[in-house]
């Protein structure tokens, strides 16, 4: 039971356990530094200007795009292995 509590969600995702946490450590520290160039770029205007847009289009990227084709990708592969006749 308490092993699900760490497994279930990185699972529903695609990911082990670790593969998880390094994508959530990964995330989090472009956020942390986005997030302070944002605070900077309100103070400067002129500094970091699409700092914090490049960085939510990446994450979302990562995050959405990426995942839903790794997704795809796994299935194609499952259904090219499963023959479509069969007799075959």
């Amino acid at each position: 039971m308490i092993k699900r509590a760490f497994t279930e969600h990185p699972a529903s995702v695609g990911e082990s356990y670790f593969e998880h946490m390094g994508m959530a450590f990964g995330f989090g520290a472009k956020m942390v530094v986005s997030g302070l160039a944002c605070l900077i770029h309100g103070l400067f205007p002129f500094l970091f200007v699409s700092t914090g847009r490049n960085c939510i289009k990446t994450l979302h990227d990562r995050m959405v795009v990426n995942r839903d084709c790794r997704k795809r990708a796994g299935l194609d592969a499952l259904s090219s292995e499963t023959p479509l006749n069969p007799a075959e």
